[in-house]
């Protein structure tokens, strides 16, 4: 079991997978923050309208999902981050 980056508690998989459900294609292994230091938002991914995550303590919600972004960095070759740019008025 590996501890939480963020706080160093020993990482529950089982409830880490429970709060992941809603992150298509993502398991306990994809990540290195327990179930407590990070929240879930449904429908909030611009790609796929699925869900992002948000690490405790961040207040921004990402714009892409973990998957979106990886697949963004494979069709593209660069790295989005977690917001899109939006066009300026």
């Amino acid at each position: 079991m590996k501890p939480c980056h963020s706080c160093q508690a020993v990482i529950d998989e089982y409830l880490l997978d429970k709060q992941l459900e809603p992150l298509r294609d993502l398991t306990v292994d994809d990540f290195n923050v327990c179930a407590d230091c990070v929240t879930i938002v449904a429908d909030a991914c611009v790609e796929c309208g699925n869900a992002v995550y948000v690490p405790r303590g961040k207040s921004a919600t990402p714009d892409y999902c973990p998957a979106c972004r990886s697949d963004l960095i494979e069709q593209t070759g660069h790295d989005p981050g977690w917001n899109r740019d939006l066009p300026s008025a």
